[in-house]
């Protein structure tokens, strides 16, 4: 914006200011005309950011500082159980066994490499 400013001439900007006094007057009438229901572009006042007490702020930190200390607090030297690893059956091994070679028996047959 300040860039656009500063390339303007002193005349473009004496009719700026001119039509912004202008709208200005405009609007200032439309709000009488309708009453205090439109108001001012110029009477608007920003809108404040909002603040959290010290308290809240205290809150906050002491639940992350607690949140902290346990996950400090499980560090263990033990390593985890490891959940034994089911073994398969000699029959379930044979029967496996036996449907893979039938599988590969019927690809050789049709003359295939690969399943």
């Amino acid at each position: 914006m300040s860039s656009l400013l500063t390339s303007l001439s002193s005349k473009q900007l004496r009719h700026a200011a001119d039509l912004k006094d202008k709208i200005q007057s405009l609007e200032n009438e439309l709000g009488r005309i309708f009453g205090s229901s439109i108001k001012p572009v110029a009477t608007v006042a920003p809108k404040k950011k909002r603040k959290m007490s010290a308290s809240g702020r205290a809150k906050i930190a002491a639940a992350q500082k607690a949140r902290w200390a346990k996950v400090k607090g499980r560090k263990s030297v033990a390593k985890p159980v490891k959940k034994a690893r089911r073994k398969m059956s000699a029959a379930s091994r044979a029967k496996i066994a036996a449907a893979a070679k039938a599988r590969w028996k019927k690809a050789k047959a049709q003359g295939k490499n690969s399943l």
